[in-house]
């Protein structure tokens, strides 16, 4: 029982040092510098417990896999990098959108997406 805690409390140090959206692979690899022997099975394990429980939450881009961050965040939206295709928050919105919504439909929600090259892959 305690090598799962180490584990499960490795996984969210990760969340917690990485500011930025991350996917289950990326997950493990920096988990594994807190626990080497961190599993792939125990980080989705662990991922749907902590969404389950709020703690974080999905991250939904188009035609990907889901990544997760952590809940709390005010609304915001998400870069992804065409070369090294990690995602980065982007604080602020283009705000009200509701004058793109075709006549007769009701705005609900919005999300936007930006993709281009990280500063590092852009140097």
């Amino acid at each position: 029982m305690e090598r799962n805690t180490r584990q499960r409390d490795a996984i969210r140090q990760v969340f917690e040092e990485v500011p930025r959206p991350l996917g289950p692979t990326e997950v493990l690899e920096y988990g594994r510098s807190h626990v080497a022997k961190l599993g792939i099975a125990t980080v989705y394990r662990t991922i749907n417990s902590l969404v389950e429980n709020g703690w974080l939450v999905p991250v939904e881009l188009p035609g990907e896999a889901p990544r997760y961050e952590r809940s709390g965040s005010a609304h915001h939206h998400h870069f992804r990098c065409r070369e090294c295709t990690r995602v980065f928050e982007i604080h602020g919105c283009p705000g009200d959108l509701r004058d793109l919504t075709p006549a007769g439909f009701r705005l609900e929600s919005h999300e936007v997406v930006l993709y281009g090259l990280c500063s590092k892959c852009a140097a």
